[in-house]
């Protein structure tokens, strides 16, 4: 009898103890992947990366959105190391910053290490303040429009492409063929309006006259120190000094605890069914048949 209480004991111990375990491992994942900086009930700042060529805004969205109902979360650094991308990937992400910042209440630094350009800046621009080093690359304030055109091949290889189309400018982009001076035209109009686009949203966010920002934005970059005295950015430094003044916007006393994502995770799964676009970031600007708009310093 003695001998079954002490299976039950142990039993139950153990069972007990898998479940503390079990709860241990959630709150780490829930504060930050399982940092030790991110573990914690304090006021925190979350880090959100935002780095490479901006090809689609899901994944960014989904951390931004992870901690928008925790109070204790108090601020976003956005950690930005990116050329910039498609146009309405760079929109959304200024968006959702907007939101978090006039809807949450969140405090949203931007930090720029390596480069910040074209559409990385624009998202950059929705945040309160922007933080970057001296040498980092800011601006290409631009819109760029490309694809590869193969008709001359076909030409070679005698091989026709037909095609049934209802208006004139239904195939505009054709691989196969020329563009006509009409669609030139029509391109180069869609091009300037989403450059305009461009141009009003640093305007408001960076809180200058949009005369001010036409005279950079012809698609060049600059110094870090260069932008500042644009005003296209506020603050010289480096990531620790931009977490410095994300806490002090934030208000946040003392040293701040950082959330900082865990590293992704790819299954054979996601190889075999799911979107790898991560893995892959360039596998879309690969195929380069179709023309797309974007937000990009090349």
């Amino acid at each position: 009898m003695k001998n079954r209480t002490i299976v039950w004991i142990l039993l139950g111990g153990g069972v007990l103890g898998l479940f503390l375990l079990t709860m241990v491992a959630l709150v780490l994942t829930a504060s930050g992947g399982g940092n030790a900086a991110g573990f914690g009930f304090g006021d925190r700042i979350q880090i959100v990366p935002v780095e490479g060529t901006l090809v689609e805004s899901r994944q960014i969205i989904e951390q931004l959105k992870r901690y928008e109902d925790t109070e204790s979360v108090r601020a976003i650094l956005l950690n930005i190391d990116s050329p910039g991308g498609d146009v309405a990937t760079s929109q959304e992400l200024y968006r959702e910053i907007q939101r978090l910042r006039e809807e949450k209440g969140k405090t949203v630094v931007a930090y720029m290490s390596s480069v910040g350009a074209s559409g990385a800046y624009y998202v950059a621009c929705a945040a309160e303040r922007i933080v970057a080093s001296p040498g980092t690359l800011v601006g290409s304030i631009g819109v760029i429009g490309e694809w590869l055109n193969y008709g001359e091949l076909l030409d070679w290889a005698m091989i026709s492409s037909i095609v049934f189309k209802t208006g004139e400018f239904k195939d505009t982009g054709s691989p196969t063929r020329e563009l006509t001076p009409a669609e030139t035209e029509y391109f180069q109009g869609l091009i300037e309006d989403v450059h305009a686009q461009f141009v009003e949203a640093v305007a408001d966010g960076r809180g200058l006259d949009i005369a001010q920002v036409r005279e950079f934005a012809d698609g060049r970059v600059f110094t870090g120190r260069e932008a500042r005295d644009l005003g296209m950015i506020d603050d010289i430094g480096n990531l620790q000094d931009a977490i410095d003044l994300t806490a002090e916007l934030a208000g946040i006393t003392g040293k701040p605890q950082l959330i900082e994502p865990p590293p992704p995770r790819f299954t054979l799964m996601d190889l075999l069914a799911g979107d790898i676009s991560g893995l892959l970031p360039l596998a879309r600007e690969a195929a380069g048949t179709r023309l797309r708009f974007q937000y990009l310093w090349k």
